[in-house]
């Protein structure tokens, strides 16, 4: 495969080498696993793979390919991807990065899986998770420490992190994750990637995450991507509680289209009076600059306080642990106890007294889109990646009094808020800083409009040209 092209190319790139049969599954699964042979040393991305099934699929995929025609194949058709560890596939252990849990294989998909079957794709191994996932780094006691493949002393972020190293490393086109207070975004923004937050129900799951705040998605190096993945894995689903209204036309028509103009709120103070850094700042600017220049009004906004959000959401993300079966909760992390802790603190009547609340905080929030801006802009971050090992050593050196940090707060604060509204939010790749650490900006739209999203984000990729910047290394250098 290296010969036909000089890096990992898209998933869509990859998919269409394949359905012209310019390569076969097995062969892309044979460079993959090279990749992570090569590159997961440095990184720690990637814990856990059969190979020997993956390489019996990818034979039976070769015999399709031999006998179908082009309509008959699915649009990902043979593309490996990796499975986050906080989400369960049939066979599979799934360990959600707990020394707590046991590896026995799982005997159910969870749904946004099985369309990636459909979808085509080859799944092939677990990406590293922290415990649990309530912590927006990549480090647990389990796996130990993932790394950035731009500077591999700072964290790839989290809790996808694992998913952002393996496509930032070069060892994936597209990985899987999901998101809960910004952990596909936080990762995006920490290694150079394209990272979608869906709105709530847009993605069909079995049960509803910390009340449908958590969905489930992809990390890329581009929006077309992004979108095409969208289109497979979006319901509506007829069985699930909630659903969010079925697009109009295709998520990924938006990537060609110009979007009309737009009125942008641009975000550049944050929540809690939190410093932000000059490069995140930076980010914001240059990108309200381009925005500008493309037709845009921008417009300077302030996040509301949302001292009154943050108490509600923590009960709903600590009882979140409930969900989490046969767990030998004296081997979690003192954190993962601390919040079980906490959660157990939550009477069944402050739970849905945190639930009112955030419903009704959201409905003055949600109501600035449509009235005064239509998509918002701020840093995805306060802060650049931190070093890798940092999150976890503040929480154990905090002893018995906190199950959270500083560095935790600056690395959600612009992100969190988000997944309670249940709006779309999408981390862009546009700047980079003189020492080579990526740096990405959040575009946050109105309710269940995904499409406005994608079709901006397009059009600020066009701009940056992001998907020309190369991978930091590549298997030849690993």
């Amino acid at each position: 495969m290296p010969e036909l092209f000089n890096q990992m190319p898209t998933a869509l790139e990859l998919a269409g080498l394949i359905r012209s049969r310019q390569i076969s599954p097995v062969e892309v699964l044979t460079d993959t696993a090279e990749r992570i042979q090569a590159l997961n040393p440095q990184v720690n991305a990637i814990v856990w793979s059969d190979d020997e099934e993956a390489r019996r699929r990818a034979a039976a995929m070769a015999d399709v390919l031999v006998h179908a025609s082009d309509e008959e194949l699915p649009p990902f058709f043979g593309v490996p991807l990796p499975i986050k560890d906080l989400t369960e596939v049939a066979g599979w252990p799934a360990t959600y990065g707990s020394l707590a849990v046991s590896d026995e294989p799982k005997l159910e998909s969870e749904l946004v899986v099985r369309a990636f079957e459909r979808a085509g794709f080859l799944l092939f191994g677990r990406t590293n998770a922290p415990e649990f996932g309530p912590i927006p780094v990549t480090e647990n006691l389990r796996y130990g420490v993932t790394r950035n493949p731009w500077d591999l002393d700072l964290t790839p972020g989290g809790s996808s992190g694992g998913a952002a190293a393996a496509v930032a490393a070069g060892m994936f086109s597209i990985a899987h994750g999901n998101d809960g207070g910004g952990s596909i975004r936080i990762p995006a923004s920490c290694c150079g990637l394209v990272g979608l937050k869906v709105a709530r129900g847009r993605v069909p799951s079995r049960n509803f995450s910390w009340e449908g705040g958590s969905v489930e998605g992809v990390l890329g190096r581009d929006v077309a991507d992004v979108a095409a993945v969208l289109d497979q894995i979006a319901g509506p689903d007829p069985l699930q509680w909630y659903n969010a209204p079925a697009p109009e036309q295709p998520f990924a028509t938006a990537i060609g289209a110009e979007p009309a103009r737009l009125r942008i709120g641009m975000v550049t103070t944050s929540p809690f009076g939190l410093p932000v850094d000059a490069a995140c700042l930076g980010a914001v600017e240059a990108t309200a600059q381009t925005l500008e220049s493309l037709g845009h009004v921008i417009e300077s906004f302030e996040l509301p306080n949302i001292d009154d959000f943050l108490g509600p959401f923590l009960n709903i993300v600590n009882t979140g642990l409930a969900g989490y079966r046969d767990v030998d909760w004296t081997k979690t992390d003192l954190h993962i106890q601390r919040n079980r802790e906490a959660a157990l603190g939550v009477s069944s009547l402050d739970y849905v007294q945190s639930v009112a609340d955030l419903q009704r905080w959201t409905r003055g929030f949600l109501s600035r889109w449509g009235s005064d801006f239509d998509i918002l802009l701020s840093p995805t971050m306060a802060i650049l990646p931190p070093r890798a090992g940092a999150v976890l050593e503040e929480l154990h050196a905090s002893g018995e009094t906190s199950s959270s940090s500083l560095t935790v707060l600056q690395m959600a604060v612009f992100t969190s808020a988000f997944n309670m509204t249940g709006q779309p939010a999408i981390s862009l790749p546009v700047h980079v800083t003189a020492t080579g650490i990526p740096v990405g900006i959040q575009l946050v739209a109105g309710p269940w409009d995904e499409y406005t999203l994608l079709g901006l984000a397009a059009q600020l990729e066009r701009a940056f040209g992001w998907r020309e910047r190369r991978l930091p290394f590549s298997a030849s250098q690993g």
